[in-house]
């Protein structure tokens, strides 16, 4: 059994910030990769991040420059820092545990979402 536990949404004004956490109850978690999904009204979830156990990290184009994914393997935590916020990012944040087959990243474990707003 693989819990994560989302933290850090609420509502936030245009071009504001916001940071996210996610933390895992599995040692496992330091060999896995990780990844933010989000998922607007009438919208499919979609990508926002991922991040590998070595680092590596790709983004959602519509996210680049504005967003940061990184993980603390001792706190078992992986974050979503959230810069320049629009409102088209306000949507349902659900952190993943996933695996890679090659360069794909394959979802497994959701957190339970946590709701960003930007809003002015």
């Amino acid at each position: 059994q693989v819990e994560l536990v989302e933290s850090g949404g609420g509502l936030v004004q245009p071009g504001g910030s916001l940071t996210l956490a996610c933390t895992a109850s599995t040692d496992i978690f330091v060999r896995k990769p990780m990844g933010w999904f989000r998922q607007a009204p009438g919208e499919e979830r979609e990508l926002v991040a991922t991040i590998t156990a070595f680092g590596t990290i790709n983004y959602a184009d519509s996210v680049k420059g504005r967003f940061a994914i990184s993980r603390d393997n001792a706190k078992k935590t992986v974050y979503l820092q959230m810069n320049s916020l629009k409102p088209e990012d306000t949507a349902v944040y659900y952190c993943n545990m996933g695996k890679l087959y090659h360069t794909d990243y394959i979802p497994d474990f959701w957190g339970q979402g946590t709701q960003v707003t930007v809003s002015s």
